[in-house]
């Protein structure tokens, strides 16, 4: 069978044990070649179902769904160990060789994760062996350090290596550790391991990541805690959203249960303890959000009681009931399943990050070479977002300080160094939300009082809105309003931007900006854009909140803002102007606005790539745009679109992002001197992380002189 050959990096990622996380390897290491802007594949080519598992092949799955990417589906277990058996392994290589060569069309870059040796499957080594040489790939062992010496694990590791030609062999390339428990750095770590083995001094087997042990990331939902243990759900509450980071057994006082209620923590008592009850009522009233009740021993509370909790039901605790006693049901909860569920995005994102931030990056995208087109992937576009706001360390206001989700928004864009946060609201209440909500504040988080604040900024503002002929007594009215102290604070240059509406409807939000901030040169009106994030490509909507009724003229002003917004951004603006018709093929009044509204923007900016009118499948298909548009270069391959008017924008963007499998981040608002953004209706903390995120970026970009 001859060896296949194909110009295109191959990391074959092989386990050195059970149980060492190869599947938080493989989301990681496609997340860190991403971010090189590599188009990346990714195989499994034998599936290994989990104990229980019923649905599609995890590892699959999890990359399909935090990627966007289609896999082959894996080989199933049972055909492999027929082929096997038979003494099929040229056909069975063949049969995967075929998969593989699926996977890779189009990539830069595949990784193909290898099998997990078990007790049931003691051939797995055997088979790796063989796949990583049939597809030529280069491999990289995972192992999980037990607490053992490191001199053991050098020996372990290298022993693996051995299996795949020694540490020396070129196609050998190091290894990824993975679950790494020592009290000590990342860094440190590393250097003690170097000293104490041969095999990694030597350069050439690597060192290629050091992933700490985090407890946290393997917190499951509540929910997955009782389809696994087979719960009776009592109130579903906020089971979907809340995680299990801890279990405390209540077989003590209600007096010392309570210091032990804290957010994560689910509560196991049995059903009778009236007492533990209405204690963790009680602490799911003041805002505590724990993991849940679990009530054992198959006793239900008195209607009485459970009554009395109305308020706590209410506020989102999840109660569960399972008919073990305390103790069987404790055993239970420490032996459920730790892998990521299919369907927990949330949590499969925080691992793909968590480990991409621990690889040697810089190598892994080195050993791949430049990328023949850059591939600006959701993932991509958001780290670049977050890297680009930490170089320009701005100062952003947030009005609605003592809101939970700017809390804890704020919290991670000061820790992560997104921005530097002002939060506008009484101290004592944003403590108290974060003792309630069990949110660490950093240091640095600036918290004003906007009572304390107001008088130095009426002068000011009547200074600023002395054209209208406005009042001391009136400005002090309108700075009631803490939305209104930022903007006045950002008029200043006290702050960079500022965001709201969480709470806040978008006039709220605008209108102060409007009457005191004023559009920048050159701008006559105020628009939007949201960045559309669908799995293979990041796009640009364009006036989707701002503009009802636009003119021609003021269309073509929103497309050279929504152009200059992409290009801010990373996006290379390709804009296509949306109509009902493409080219000459109809006549109107809305079709004949925008194909003005296409021929001022050209006007205005020659080397910009325009074209209108299109209609929205010829602006984003390939094979729609040779038939409708064939000589457009903007058609087919679009990542502006801007649309006519306001109830086609925000209609088109709402049955997109609800009817694809598209995030979408905004609005951004564009045209203004200085950066204001209205948060989008039920935002959650990474949407304002985000749009923060967003607001640095635009205050790093603006002239100087405005």
């Amino acid at each position: 069978m001859h060896l296949l050959r194909i110009r295109m990096q191959t990391f074959f990622i092989a386990p050195t044990d059970f149980g060492v996380g190869l599947t938080s390897i493989s989301l990681g290491l496609v997340r860190t070649l991403e971010r090189a802007g590599l188009k990346v594949g990714f195989f499994k080519p034998i599936a290994q179902p989990h104990p229980g598992d019923t649905g599609p092949e995890r590892s699959t799955e999890l990359v399909a769904r935090t990627h966007g990417l289609k896999p082959p589906q894996p080989l199933g277990l049972a055909h492999v160990e027929r082929m096997l058996g038979d003494g099929q392994l040229d056909e069975l290589l063949e049969e995967i060789i075929t998969l593989y060569q699926q996977a890779a069309i189009g990539k830069d870059v595949l990784i193909v994760e290898g099998m997990v040796p078990t007790r049931s499957a003691s051939y797995a080594a055997r088979v790796n062996l063989h796949l990583a040489k049939s597809l030529d790939a280069e491999v990289i062992l995972v192992s999980a350090p037990e607490n053992e010496v490191l001199t053991e694990l050098s020996g372990r590791v290298e022993l693996q290596a051995q299996l795949f030609g020694g540490p020396r062999d070129p196609k050998v390339l190091g290894v990824i550790l993975n679950k790494v428990r020592t009290d000590e750095s990342m860094e440190a770590f590393s250097a003690r391991l170097k000293e104490h083995s041969p095999l990694l001094r030597s350069g050439d087997f690597r060192l290629l990541g050091c992933i700490p042990f985090q407890p946290e990331l393997n917190a499951p939902r509540t929910r997955d805690v009782a389809d696994l243990m087979g719960a009776q759900v009592l109130n579903a509450g906020d089971y979907e959203s809340r995680r299990m980071t801890k279990i405390i057994i209540c077989a003590r006082t209600m007096r010392n249960t309570v210091e032990l209620l804290k957010p994560g923590v689910l509560v196991v008592t049995p059903g009778d303890r009236d007492d533990i009850i209405l204690a963790v009522s009680l602490a799911a009233i003041n805002g505590v959000p724990l993991a849940g009740l679990l009530l054992t021993s198959d006793t239900l509370p008195d209607p009485r009681i459970m009554e009395l909790c109305r308020g706590a039901l209410n506020a989102g605790l999840p109660v569960l009931s399972v008919s073990t006693g305390s103790y069987d049901t404790a055993n239970q909860l420490n032996g459920l399943n730790k892998e990521i569920p299919i369907d927990d995005r949330e949590r499969a994102e925080i691992i793909t990050d968590f480990v991409a931030s621990h690889l040697d990056a810089n190598w892994l995208h080195q050993r791949c070479g430049t990328p023949r087109e850059m591939r600006l992937s959701p993932a991509v576009f958001r780290y670049q977002l977050i890297q680009r706001a930490q170089e320009a360390n701005k100062r952003i206001v947030l009005p609605e300080g003592s809101e939970p989700l700017t809390v804890q928004a704020a919290a991670i864009c000061q820790a992560r160094g997104i921005a530097r946060c002002v939060l506008l609201a009484k101290p004592e209440d944003v403590h108290a939300v974060a003792r309630a909500q069990g949110i660490e504040l950093p240091e640095g988080l600036e918290i004003l009082d906007p009572d304390l604040i107001r008088q130095r900024y009426v002068e000011p503002m009547v200074a600023l809105r002395k054209s209208k002929s406005l009042n001391a007594p009136m400005a002090e009215q309108q700075l009631e309003d803490p939305v209104v102290i930022g903007t006045v604070m950002l008029a200043l240059d006290e702050v960079d931007g500022l965001v709201s509406g969480v709470i806040h409807s978008t006039a709220n939000t605008i209108r102060p900006a409007l009457q005191l901030i004023k559009t920048a040169p050159g701008c006559s009106l105020v628009s939007s854009v949201f960045f559309m994030l669908f799995p293979e490509e990041v796009l640009v909507y364009g006036d989707c909140v701002m503009n009802p009724h636009p003119s021609a003229s003021e269309l073509a002003e929103i497309a050279l803002q929504s152009a200059d917004s992409a290009a801010a951004f990373g996006i290379t603006p390709r804009v296509a102007m949306i109509s009902y018709s493409s080219g000459d093929s109809a006549s109107g009044e809305e079709v004949e606005k925008v194909r003005e509204a296409t021929l001022l923007a050209h006007e205005a900016q020659r080397s910009l790539l325009i074209d209108g009118p299109l209609q929205y499948d010829a602006a984003a298909n390939e094979n729609v745009a040779r038939q409708l548009a064939p000589n457009s270069q903007v058609a087919g391959k679009a990542t502006v679109f801007v649309f006519p008017d306001l109830n086609t924008g925000n209609t088109t963007h709402k049955a997109v992002q609800r009817s694809a499998d598209c995030v979408s981040l905004g609005p951004m608002l564009q045209g203004l001197r200085k950066p204001v953004n209205d948060l989008p209706r039920g935002a959650q903390v990474d949407d304002i992380v985000y749009t923060i995120a967003l607001t640095a970026i635009q205050a790093a970009n603006r002239p100087m002189d405005v």
